[in-house]
């Protein structure tokens, strides 16, 4: 499985390149571009926003938004996330180890890429669904890295609550309400 080409140009739209960035926190993260013309010495790169897929799919599920966000400035990478598409690099045996897929390690998986990239920030992290927790993991543990962050299909409730004073108090009690009981609480129709 190691040897897969990046997509051939024909199936991107034109505009949206594939490729391959390798040594991604022992990944050879597959990734699709769009926006990496390079600029001149004097404006520096394009901002990087980097768009996280869900389950089950790909870097490919975002090319209809790649372009347009191109075009407003931006550099876009869509990486296919260990264990999806053409990345290769993880333990795909059926007995095999699947603690690299924890999402502390996922994170260091993106975290790696903006680094490997050139980046020393992201403009912003969009994730959808399971990539939803990913960004939202990743901006929460490295703000200085991830500026912004926007989920989509998955609310996110946040780190749990650190117990404090317990010694002396007992346990934490657990917040009022939760997201949960948030979103039951909107109007009809709601979605999330």
């Amino acid at each position: 499985m190691t040897g897969l080409a990046p997509l051939p140009q024909s199936v991107p739209p034109p505009g949206i390149r594939s490729r391959f960035v390798e040594d991604v926190n022992g990944l050879r993260m597959h990734i699709l571009e769009a926006g990496f013309e390079a600029r001149s010495e004097k404006s520096g790169a394009h901002p990087l926003i980097l768009l996280l897929h869900g389950f089950p799919e790909l870097a490919y599920s975002w090319r209809k938004v790649m372009l347009p966000l191109a075009a407003a400035g931006f550099h876009v990478v869509a990486p296919d996330q260990r264990g999806y598409g053409r990345t290769t690099g993880w333990d795909g045996n059926y007995d095999g180890d699947v603690a690299s897929f924890r999402t502390l390690n996922l994170v260091r998986d993106v975290t790696g890429l903006v680094s490997a990239l050139g980046y020393r920030s992201v403009t912003a992290v969009v994730g959808h669904d399971a990539g939803s927790s990913v960004a939202a993991w990743a901006s929460l543990i490295r703000p200085d890295v991830f500026r912004s962050v926007a989920m989509m299909s998955a609310p996110f409730d946040g780190p749990p609550v650190l117990p404090f004073n317990t010694d002396h108090e007992g346990l934490a009690k657990p917040p009022a309400s939760s997201i949960h009981d948030d979103l039951a609480a909107l109007k009809r129709p709601r979605k999330h």
